[in-house]
């Protein structure tokens, strides 16, 4: 009777915090989280789908909505990363609990997987993984990335949306009065809704999409990732307790908070929770959870689980079988004082809450020794290592999150009237003293995008956003993850801020989870401002897309142009579905010999990805057209060396023999590679005697009486093919060579460029007989060669490929400037009279780690590589 009487107060409080906080024009449907979000955004337009949440991020800003991005999704007006401004109660802490906990949250919006809602507050994360689960017909899309990576597992997964459930428990009156309700509610929702979606029937349970080793060998956006992501359930014939089991916890929980805003969803979370505890409590068994393995494995067993779950379940139904089960299952489970609270190990958050809800001493005891443990010590005098800064310094894996996550369990106990008096100011102080630590006690904070001096390189791979499947390039972060907690410093406060350390500088959903809900404990005693129209909404700072073009190969009635197509997209990472290159031509030649534009043949030699579609009018009268070669099928997109640019090569002969380059628009002209995409131009710029077309890819025009082609600058456009330091030309005997490097540092991370070799002699050169041989100095690290392509353009204007008859090998060698040597041979071809060679090249570290090419023999000037024929020098200069 105790304990029912006891319930029904607790569920009685809750109804009322949640009823005296609750906004008004609430959605009535279980699909639409709580708040104004659907009224407010789509005025009434937007619909939900069963299981997902149709409603805006942006839902307590309010406003206008403008700057529709890619995938139709909106952005708030005024909304930035800097936000206008401050509001709300001015903070007596240390620092500003309320600008953490509002960037802390939206993290999580940072990490979604699938169909992003409408409206958005950042403009770098689009739709991705819109096809998990159908390797099982059945859709898995939703719920959250769990770290720098894109795999989603749920055991980590659940157990965030658990913690952040808990904290909405403990602490609503923050999260109201700081203008984060709604925030918060959508971000549990979105992973609850998953969370049902994993769960079709009640013995059947996807644990995980997403194989960690393929994931793990690929680094760049979510949105366009190239491998296949499989989906793993348990079963009752391979069952998984302690995943089902923090899943039930994490949707019991979900019941109680959503209650009062949405108690159809909050049934419906109920319905699942109470199915996968029988699963979980049946089974009691991990047999089945085996993908996980060396990611997330449960080390802890699944007793852990069931307790939490049976207490949050009791609280949610007030059936004492679950209470009952919880308290049995708590015995079974580990007991280590010396830990933390983790995705793993659960068992502190179920001795809290049975505490709680018990009044037992027992429970008390066992949480009063862990939070002794990492506070002033225990009895007999065994204490957690503290840093010279102050941090709890448990794990160097993630040290943060578990000092974060104590502190949180702290704050919750030290607050209830059970914990004991002398204990409640120490296990509070320790509270403080560690979300201090994470925002910055040491003079730097831990917390991304809070305070003057915060991590800038986190191992993430969407917000690194490398274009060429390269952590390295670029070497700046070219997002801000805004609210991420980093793993944090070693046991002496040591710690670097790169890209590559896994271990500090990672950041996952586990890490924010108990580090959000001590934020919000803290707001709830010492409060804090919050930012005006706040997003992670960024000015593009980069060109996305870039052309470059020259001439292959030309003749009097023929040019064949060669360009390159760069996609480096990151506003959000994008597959080019609607791109179109245009070079532009002036056929006033032609038509003066009698022929015209249908008599034009078009040839391609080589097309890595696009397709020609024709030459198209510009200017009828003036006879200017374009040839348009469109990219539309998604094979051109960020994600690896070879998928983010294309090379293409394309001929157009004239029917008449007459051909002039030298009134084309486009020919050496660095702007006239024109890039748009929906229309838009996105690089380069369009000749200023436009038909009605406007560039368009209809090509239609009409008549204009200006025949100039001086440029007309789009915004934010540029594009062309000057050479990058280094590269250059030179004549040495009969060959002419020519190197064009990629990028336009000494510094980068691959001696990468484009080498041309044209034999102006009468004579012919056996390239299995001829070696290339490029001087560099080893910065350090196992070096590996590329051919990207390989081809020889005859006079005649013939092609053939070399790709895979090109080879490299590297050595050591002695000489200036340099101690190793790249040796690129041909297993066949011949360099005819007037034939040209041409070579696209990488030779980098294998970890693709920066290297120095300022201190490269070959690199200084292009007279330094050297050509050899047999064993002897025809071109170059040894070193």
């Amino acid at each position: 009777m105790k304990r029912s009487i006891r319930l029904a107060a607790a569920l009685l409080s809750t109804a009322v915090l949640f009823t005296s906080c609750s906004k008004t024009g609430e959605s009535e449907t279980s699909e639409v989280p709580a708040g104004e979000s659907s009224a407010s955004v789509s005025d009434g337009t937007s619909s939900g789908t069963e299981g997902t949440s149709s409603s805006s991020s942006a839902a307590a800003q309010g406003g206008t909505f403008t700057g529709t991005m890619p995938g139709g999704h909106l952005i708030p007006e005024g909304m930035s990363e800097y936000g206008s401004g401050y509001e709300g109660i001015e903070g007596t802490g240390n620092y500003n609990y309320g600008e953490a906990l509002q960037k802390s949250i939206l993290f999580y919006e940072l990490q979604r997987s699938g169909a992003l809602p409408e409206v958005v507050r950042c403009n770098w994360r689009g739709d991705s993984a819109l096809e998990d689960g159908s390797d099982v017909g059945i859709d898995l899309t939703g719920g959250w990335y769990d770290a720098g990576d894109h795999v989603k597992f749920n055991l980590p997964m659940a157990y965030t949306a658990s913690m952040l459930g808990w904290s909405l428990y403990e602490d609503p009156g923050a999260y109201e009065e700081s203008g984060q309700l709604d925030y918060m509610l959508e971000d549990i929702r979105w992973v609850t809704d998953y969370l049902i979606r994993c769960h079709p029937e009640d013995e059947v349970f996807y644990y995980q999409v997403g194989d960690g080793g393929s994931d793990h060998s690929w680094w760049g956006p979510a949105e366009v990732m190239p491998m296949a992501r499989p989906s793993y359930c348990v079963t009752a014939s391979a069952p998984g307790s302690a995943v089902t089991g923090e899943a039930s916890a994490a949707l019991a929980i979900a019941s109680i908070v959503f209650s009062d805003s949405d108690p159809d969803y909050a049934a419906l979370c109920l319905e699942h929770a109470e199915s996968l505890y029988e699963f979980s409590d049946s089974t009691r068994s991990d047999a089945g959870y085996t993908a996980a393995n060396g990611f997330y494995d449960s080390w802890s067993g699944f007793y852990d689980e069931l307790a939490w779950a049976g207490s949050w379940l009791y609280l949610a139904t007030g059936d004492d079988s679950y209470l009952d089960n919880a308290e049995s299952c708590f015995t079974q489970a580990g007991h280590d004082y010396d830990w933390s609270m983790c995705w793993d190990d659960v068992h502190i958050g179920a001795a809290v809450m049975l505490a709680k809800i018990t009044e037992d001493q027992s429970y008390k005891d066992e949480v009063q020794q862990h939070l002794d443990y990492w506070s002033c010590g225990t009895s007999d005098g065994s204490q957690i290592t503290y840093t010279p800064g102050g941090l709890a310094w448990l794990d160097s894996w993630g040290s943060l999150r578990y000092a974060t996550t104590t502190a949180f369990v702290a704050c919750v106990y030290s607050r209830w009237d059970g914990c004991p008096s002398d204990k409640a100011d120490i296990y509070w102080d320790f509270a403080v003293s560690q979300a201090e630590y994470a925002l910055g006690s040491t003079g730097f904070s831990y917390q991304i995008g809070y305070g003057e001096d915060y991590p800038e390189h986190p191992h993430h791979r969407t917000s690194q956003g490398s274009y060429c499947d390269n952590m390295n390039d670029p070497s700046e972060a070219r997002h801000t993850l805004y609210g991420a907690l980093v793993g944090g410093p070693d046991a002496n406060d040591g710690y670097t801020d790169t890209v590559s350390d896994y271990c500090a500088n990672e950041v996952a959903c586990d890490y924010n989870a108990g580090f959000t809900g001590l934020l919000a404990a803290m707001y709830s005693e010492y409060h804090g401002q919050t930012l005006i129209n706040f997003g992670a909404v960024e000015e593009v700072s980069a060109q996305e897309y870039l052309a470059e073009c020259d001439s292959n190969v030309e003749g009097d009635d023929f040019i064949e142009i060669r360009a390159f197509i760069y996609n480096e997209t990151a506003w959000p990472a994008r597959a080019a579905t609607d791109l179109e290159y245009r070079y532009f031509v002036d056929l006033s030649e032609v038509y003066e010999a009698g022929g015209d534009v249908d008599g034009i043949t078009i040839t391609t030699n080589y097309m890595q990805s696009g397709r020609v579609d024709g030459l198209k009018v510009w200017n009828e009268d003036l006879h200017i057209y374009y040839l348009s070669v469109v990219f539309d099928d998604g094979a051109l997109f960020p994600g690896g060396q070879s998928q983010y640019k294309s090379e293409i090569q394309v001929r157009m002969t004239s029917p008449v023999g007459v051909w002039d380059n030298g009134n084309d628009y486009s020919y050496g002209n660095g702007d006239g590679a024109v890039l748009l995409e929906g229309g838009e131009v996105v690089a380069g710029v369009l000749p200023d005697d436009e038909g009605s077309s406007s560039g368009t890819s209809t090509g239609s025009g009409s008549s204009s009486s200006s025949s100039s082609a001086t440029p007309t600058p789009a915004s934010g456009s540029s594009s062309g093919s000057s050479s990058s330091t280094g590269g250059g030309s030179v004549t040495s005997g009969d060959l002419s060579i020519s190197m064009s490097y990629d990028g336009g540092s000494s510094n980068a991370n691959a001696i990468s460029g484009t080498l041309e070799i044209t034999n102006n002699g009468s004579g012919s050169i056996d390239l299995s007989d001829m070696t290339i041989e490029y001087y560099f100095t080893n910065d350090g690290g196992t070096m590996t060669f590329d051919c990207y392509h390989s081809a020889l353009n005859s006079s005649s204007g013939g092609y053939t490929a070399l790709t895979d008859n090109t080879s490299g090998d590297i050595s050591s060698y002695s000489g200036t400037d340099c101690d190793s040597v790249l040796e690129i041979s041909f297993s066949q071809g011949t360099l005819g009279g007037g034939d040209t060679l041409t070579v696209s090249f990488s030779c980098h570290r294998s970890d693709w780690q920066s290297i120095d090419l300022s201190n490269d023999y070959s690199h200084e000037s292009v007279g330094n590589i050297v050509i050899r024929s047999g064993d002897s020098v025809i071109a170059g200069e040894e070193p």
